[in-house]
């Protein structure tokens, strides 16, 4: 049988590393590890600390070495770069490319040269279900040898245990660029704030953002998981951040529960951090709003003008009904929830015009 690689070269993947290639741990050296939480450490990359997962949810233990945000950075003039990724395990889903919660990509001096995913098998012919046994390994190359600014995201929705990157033996290799703002943005929230359903991880807003503002950031997005509890905002208000961006309106299971939690967790970190630009954002919504829809913006908009009211004049608000209403609302999901890639840039774009002033 006819693969489509037989037919269109375009999509032949090359997997195997190239003769005189030196393989580097991208823990070691001059690489540069950014929106993991103490990635020098041996195991999995995580986002926030093991045992603080651990205390909170057994959902929040499940996502949180999901390494959305993830990112390596360096410079090489090397005409090609080999990737090779170590899993525990693959997240595929059926709505979301497996470029996404799988992939990684790289960008070149800020501008996209390819994705790395890993090539999927099928575990059983009757199954809708995929494996990749330990992870990957993948090439690009380049036309020409010269000086580049690497940036290589992780995947959105998958654990990784290590990475290696293989260059030729005799090329340069230095510290990659440092953002212009380097204290980070915090985004916490839900599934949409990790990333899904984006096509690959450098589509997920708060990479379209770093790019285009040049900040560094963290995600604590965690998929049906993110519900403002105690031990979570005690540990995110002692974070070092530039501006906190919060939306896990979506995974409050209700407007009661929002309205318990959303003010709770605005003070708890305002009282820590007095001078913090915060972002409120409700849930983006591309539907006309029901009754509980707009209950739900009520309770976001009364933590942000009781804030206001006492004086705090570093509190923004963003209406999520707003967020995707760039573009035919019709191409701005994938399942009527999470965002496509054209979602993304909309809610980029209206995150933007906040952030940007207060970068």
């Amino acid at each position: 049988m006819k693969k489509l690689t037989d037919i269109d070269k375009n999509f032949i993947t090359i997997d195997s590393m190239p003769e005189g290639t030196k393989l580097y741990n991208i823990r070691e050296g001059v690489f540069e590890i950014y929106g993991l939480y103490k990635p020098h450490s041996d195991g999995d990359f995580r986002r926030i600390p093991y045992e603080l997962a651990k205390s909170i949810s057994s959902g929040l233990l499940f996502n949180h070495a999901h390494t959305a945000g993830g990112r390596v950075r360096f410079k090489t003039d090397a005409e090609y770069i080999f990737l090779k990724a170590i899993f525990p395990d693959t997240c595929i889903m059926p709505h979301m490319p497996a470029t996404g919660s799988s992939g990684f990509d790289i960008y070149i001096d800020n501008d996209f040269h390819q994705t790395f995913v890993p090539t999927l098998n099928f575990i059983d012919e009757h199954a809708a279900t995929f494996c990749v046994d330990g992870g990957y390994e993948a090439v690009t190359k380049f036309p020409d040898r010269k000086m580049r600014d690497i940036i290589i995201n992780f995947p959105l929705y998958n654990n990784v245990s290590d990475v290696y990157i293989g260059l030729p033996e005799d090329c340069k290799l230095e510290k990659g660029n440092s953002y212009k703002h380097k204290v980070p943005v915090v985004y916490y929230g839900s599934s949409i704030t990790q990333g899904g359903c984006a096509s690959r991880p450098g589509n997920s807003y708060q990479a379209i953002l770093s790019r285009r503002l040049d900040c560094d950031f963290i995600n604590l997005g965690f998929s049906g998981s993110a519900r403002a509890e105690e031990q979570m905002y005690n540990y995110i208000k002692d974070l070092d951040m530039s501006v906190f961006v919060y939306d896990y309106d979506f995974n409050a299971p209700s407007a009661e529960y929002l309205s318990n939690t959303h003010s709770k967790m605005f003070w708890a970190i305002r009282e820590k951090n007095p001078d913090l630009p915060v972002i409120m954002l409700t849930k983006p919504n591309i539907h006309k709003l029901d009754d509980d829809s707009k209950k739900r913006i009520d309770i976001i908009y009364k933590t942000y003008t009781d804030a206001k009211e006492k004086g705090d004049n570093n509190v923004y608000f963003i209406n999520g009904h707003e967020l995707c209403n760039s573009f035919d609302p019709n191409m701005m999901t994938v399942d009527g929830v999470h965002p496509t890639d054209l979602g993304f840039f909309s809610m980029a774009n209206a995150i933007e015009k906040v952030l940007a002033k207060l970068l």
